[in-house]
C-alpha cells in the first residue's frame, strides 16, 4: 500500500460532497449541450456553475499548466481533448466532457459521453458498450479484490465486443491532489496487482477505440487522437472501496449504484 492515501470516515465524507457536486454539473450541462454550440461554451458554461453556483474549484484549470475547466473530447479524440471557440458540434457526434471538481480540499473526477443528434448505429453502440464497461469495472471492486479484477473485467468485455482498450492512459488514486497512487489499468490479469482495502479512493475511465489501441498526441501537447482515425469513447467515475464493497462518489441522479 505503499503511497496509497486511505481516506478517513471525514475525509470520505467531503470527496463524497464534492462528487455530489460534480453529479450536479453534469446535470446542468445535459440540459445545455447540443449541437451547434462551440466545445469552448461547454467550457464556459462549466466554469461560472462551479463557481458562482456550487462555490468550489475547478481543479482542472491550472493543473500541468492545463488553461480550461474541462476536456472536450469529440469523436476520434481519446482523452484531453482542449475546449475550442471553432469547434461547433454537429449532429452525429460523440463527445465526452471530462471534469474535475474541488470543495473543502477533495477532488472529484467523472466524465460523460454525450450523443449529438443522431449518431450513426456503431457510434451510439460503442458509447453504450462503453458505458457497460465502466460499471464491470466498478462492480469488481470490493475489499480483498485486486486491482488487476478490474482491468481484466473492462479488457473480457471489450474484447468481446470487438474494441481495444487504450492502455496509455489509466485510472488514478484521487483525493487532496488530482493524481494519486495507485494506477488503475483498464487491462490486466484477474487476482493480480495491489489488494484492495476499504479507504482507497480511484477513478475508473476505460478508453475504448473501435479500431487499434493505438494512439497520437496533436502538436498542441494536449489532444490525443486515435491512430486510424476510427472513434474512442470514455465514461469515468471517482469510487471508493467500502467494508462491504464500492461506493461511486460522483454517481448521477440517472444512475443506479452497482
Amino acid at each position: 500500500m505503499s503511497g496509497v492515501q486511505l481516506k478517513t470516515p471525514d475525509e470520505l465524507a467531503l470527496q463524497r460532497e464534492a462528487g455530489r457536486l460534480l453529479a450536479q454539473v453534469f446535470a446542468m450541462l445535459d440540459k445545455n449541450i447540443v449541437a451547434g454550440m462551440s466545445t469552448l461554451q461547454i467550457n464556459d458554461l462549466a466554469e461560472r456553475y462551479i463557481i458562482d453556483e456550487l462555490q468550489a474549484r475547478p481543479a482542472s484549470k491550472g493543473q500541468y499548466g492545463f488553461a480550461y475547466v474541462l476536456n472536450t473530447s469529440v469523436n476520434e479524440v481519446v482523452c484531453h481533448g482542449v475546449p475550442s471557440a471553432t469547434q461547433r458540434l454537429k449532429d452525429g457526434d460523440i463527445v465526452n466532457v471530462d471534469i474535475t471538481l474541488e470543495k473543502h480540499g477533495f477532488i472529484a473526477d467523472s466524465s460523460k459521453m454525450y450523443c449529438i443528434g443522431e449518431p450513426a448505429f456503431l457510434a451510439r453502440q460503442l458509447v453504450e458498450d462503453c458505458y457497460q464497461a465502466l460499471w464491470l469495472g466498478i462492480k469488481a471492486v470490493k475489499p480483498g479484490a485486486r486491482l488487476g479484477d478490474i482491468g481484466f473485467a473492462i479488457e473480457q468485455f471489450a474484447n468481446s465486443k470487438g474494441y481495444s482498450v487504450v492502455r496509455e492512459y489509466c485510472g488514478h488514486g484521487i483525493g487532496r491532489e488530482m493524481h494519486e497512487e495507485p494506477q488503475v489499468l483498464h487491462y490486466g490479469k484477474s487476482g493480480s496487482g495491489m489488494q484492495l482495502k476499504p479507504g482507497m479512493v480511484f477513478t475508473i475511465e476505460p478508453m475504448l477505440n473501435q479500431g487499434t489501441a493505438k494512439t497520437k498526441t496533436k502538436k498542441d501537447g494536449w489532444t490525443v487522437v486515435t491512430r486510424d482515425k476510427k472513434l474512442s469513447a470514455q465514461w469515468e467515475h471517482t469510487v471508493a472501496v467500502t467494508d462491504s464493497g464500492v461506493e461511486v462518489l460522483t454517481l448521477r441522479a440517472e444512475e443506479q449504484q452497482a
